[in-house]
């Protein structure tokens, strides 16, 4: 089932449970969604860019989320948390940092990384593998650290 058939069946258990929020959240990615049909590719989406769709928008509310809290507004942080639990709801489950570790172990065992020099290679193979499975700073982060860079 494509993206767009989940959110608009999601969208209408929405309306008929009166759950305002997770309606407005949901019509905020629908339309994401149709301003990317109508952008002019004139073909289907990919589940690729889904998932990218999808990403750009929990990124969108982790750094709100991170902004009302430095501010101290719980209301409108709390707000961001519970659109990016909805949002997090249709993109695919997110690998533990423990997960992630071991596939990026394993990347570095293929590809013979073992110096500093080879930490942008490592990042992006293994951002290109793990696309949409985990966070792209958490997959930077165990990128250094198993790199010692």
């Amino acid at each position: 089932m494509s993206l767009e058939t989940t959110i608009n069946e999601q969208m209408k258990a929405a309306m008929k449970a009166g759950e305002k929020l997770r309606l407005e959240t949901i019509r905020s990615i629908r339309a994401v969604i149709i301003e990317f049909a109508k952008s002019g590719t004139g073909k289907e989406m990919t589940p690729d860019e889904e998932i990218n769709i999808l990403n750009s928008l929990a990124k969108k509310r982790k750094d709100a989320i991170e902004m009302y809290a430095n501010a101290g507004r719980t209301d409108l942080k709390e707000k961001e948390e519970e659109e990016l639990k909805i949002i997090m709801e249709f993109l695919p489950k997110q690998m533990s940092a423990d997960e992630m570790r071991d596939v990026i172990r394993e990347i570095i065992s293929e590809n013979g990384f073992d110096k500093a020099s080879d930490l942008g290679k490592l990042i992006g193979a293994s951002v290109k593998q793990l696309k949409g499975k985990g966070d792209n700073k958490l997959i930077q982060q165990i990128a250094k650290e198993l790199l010692g860079a």
